[in-house]
């Protein structure tokens, strides 16, 4: 009886394993997908969950032995198999970002015809007899590790030539920042000024404005912590920037944006936004009787200017009606 037991239980497994489908699924092991072509089952609501639930099961059986006929190895984690790259194109969610725009120097070799040529990471250090990085920390050639330094003979004997070499590099520093920034702007196809914020002899309440604004952003903490002028107004323009969706990572968000989209376009009683409806009716209220009023409102006075036509015939009568006096002796 328990031999019996135990191969009714080995042919209940192997029948649960082997599916049959009448047209042969077509998968996508890279993906790990299947698309069913074979016709749907008409029924009842209950029959009709209970089939798809069957032919889901079913569909997913047929899917893990393709992927187990795949060549595999076993790992310290397990059995592991090898994938073939996928066959189904999938579309992208957002457009294939846009080459970056050419610097100027870049514009400038292309017409040109200059080539990049690539230099190697390490030069000859003549007073150390050792080879040594080209840039960066330990290069080869440090003009900042000397001690001592020479004073030309066109400069003034009391000028600091180690002060003058700081500044002289912290001036190659802000000026390859400045060509960053305008190659930036250039390709964004923003009008920036040439140095920052161009000065103006009365500048108005918008440029001042902007001019705080990017004073305090220029701190470490982009003005986070910068504390504010007496009566200054929180600028109108200063929203929050628009954040993206990544494009790889956890696409759960995605897949419930998707899913809730899919909801209202197939529902069939549509969505009503009440105080959107509300303020739109109100508006509508407010013009008709703006102009209900409108209508109403007298033009003028249309005896003004008969009264002053009157009086100036008036006058004029008197005035032909006087009589002339004679010349006195």
């Amino acid at each position: 009886m328990a031999a019996l037991a135990a191969e009714q239980l080995v042919a209940e497994a192997e029948r649960s394993v082997r599916v049959e489908r009448p047209v042969e699924l077509e998968l996508d092991l890279g993906s790990l997908t299947a698309l069913d072509t074979n016709p749907l089952k008409a029924g009842g609501q209950r029959e009709a969950e209970a089939w798809l639930r069957s032919l889901a099961r079913d569909n997913t059986q047929l899917l893990v032995n393709a992927v187990w006929q795949l060549p595999s190895e076993r790992l310290q984690e397990g059995v592991v198999a090898s994938l073939p790259p996928p066959s189904t194109r999938i579309p992208r969610e957002k457009p294939v970002p846009k080459p970056r725009a050419p610097t100027r120097w870049e514009q400038f070799a292309k017409l040109k015809g200059i080539r990049k040529k690539k230099k190697s990471g390490l030069v000859w250090d003549e007073s150390r007899k050792e080879w040594r990085r080209r840039w960066g920390y330990q290069r080869a050639n440090d003009e900042t590790k000397e001690w001592v330094l020479e004073v030309p003979d066109s400069a003034d004997p009391n000028e600091d030539q180690f002060a003058k070499r700081v500044a002289a590099k912290k001036e190659r520093v802000a000026k390859n920042e400045l060509n960053r920034l305008r190659n930036i702007a250039r390709a964004q196809k923003h009008k920036v000024p040439g140095l920052g914020l161009a000065p103006t002899p009365q500048p108005s309440k918008a440029e001042l404005g902007e001019a705080i604004r990017v004073a305090r952003a220029s701190t470490a903490s982009v003005g986070k912590f910068q504390p504010r002028l007496p009566k200054e107004q929180e600028p109108r323009n200063a929203g929050q920037r628009r954040k993206f969706q990544p494009l790889i990572g956890d696409f759960s968000a995605e897949r419930r944006r998707q899913l809730e989209l899919l909801d209202v376009i197939s529902s069939k009683k549509p969505r009503l936004d009440t105080t959107k409806a509300a303020n739109r009716q109100l508006r509508e209220d407010d013009q008709e009787q703006a102009a209900k009023r409108k209508k109403m409102r007298p033009k003028g006075r249309k005896g003004g200017n008969s009264h002053n036509r009157n009086n100036k015939g008036k006058g004029q009568h008197r005035k032909t009606g006087m009589k002339p006096h004679g010349k006195r002796k």
